[in-house]
């Protein structure tokens, strides 16, 4: 009986998570009767694909999805790479000041975003990369390297005894043996919470492409799907289309990567 309580109060927290994400899902597909109606209903009375087609002539999504997704891969595999470089550095290699490099590095997460658009968009704009097939590099440049991807990584690896080291370099191991053949593929679980992470945060990025980017065709998916709110504000079927179409990546992402999401950001809590 107490777990099956259990059970229909996660349920009941659930709904108000779930249900904004089944009626976008729904609504992508729903008639503009079924979604004007009152009560709203909740299954389609008819399949609607035309919202999908209307949303691609819209607004270039296919364009943005592109660009987005070129963004999010370049952003995410740049992230892990240096945060695991990083993270063995502060774990491993022998440093004066360690602590106190690692606590300076850690005092950049209290910075907010917002504090610091405007010098990165300054600096971005005087190196050219505001215009052109250059636009690429400079939606990518300001989130190469994250010091909570570090921070993340780098319990993980503190949980490694100093023996394994230790012994891989009797071995004949360098540190780029010991850290790509033994430490990365022990410390799946928490690169994968850092990659799932990194990737959702940049796919959803909105106000960086916004004021960055000059020319339509290297615009983002969000930007897009504020267009397609402007511009088709009486056709919601058509927005909840092209919201459907941004949530697909990021569902994948969560469900084929939650079972690493808990061990890896539990991964130093003992350490």
């Amino acid at each position: 009986m107490r777990r099956l309580l259990l059970y229909l109060v996660l349920i009941v927290l659930a709904v108000p998570v779930v249900f904004p994400l089944y009626y976008a899902l729904v609504g992508a597909v729903m008639g503009q009767a079924d979604l004007t109606s009152y009560p709203p209903a909740l299954l389609p009375s008819d399949v609607h694909l035309e919202n999908l087609s209307g949303a691609f002539r819209t607004v270039p999504l296919g364009r943005q999805y592109l660009n987005s997704t070129l963004q999010t891969c370049v952003i995410t595999l740049a992230q892990l790479i240096t945060s695991i470089l990083a993270a063995y550095a502060f774990a491993f290699l022998p440093m004066r000041a360690r602590a106190l490099t690692f606590g300076l590095f850690l005092a950049t997460l209290m910075v907010p975003w917002e504090s610091i658009i405007i010098p990165n968009f300054l600096a971005i704009a005087s190196w050219g990369l505001i215009r052109g097939p250059l636009t690429y590099v400079g939606l990518v440049l300001p989130f190469l390297a994250s010091a909570f991807g570090t921070f993340l990584l780098r319990q993980a690896f503190l949980q490694f005894p100093a023996e394994l080291h230790d012994a891989a370099v009797l071995d004949g191991a360098g540190h780029g043996r010991f850290l790509w053949r033994i430490l990365v593929p022990l410390s799946r679980p928490s690169i994968a919470a850092v990659g799932v992470y990194v990737f959702l945060s940049a796919w959803n990025q909105y106000f960086w492409p916004l004021i960055l980017i000059r020319d339509p065709q290297y615009q983002t998916l969000q930007i897009g799907l504020s267009q397609l709110n402007d511009a088709e504000a009486a056709e919601p079927g058509l927005i909840l289309a092209g919201v459907s179409l941004s949530l697909l990546p990021t569902l994948a992402i969560v469900i084929f990567g939650q079972r690493y999401i808990v061990r890896g950001l539990t991964a130093g809590a003992l350490r």
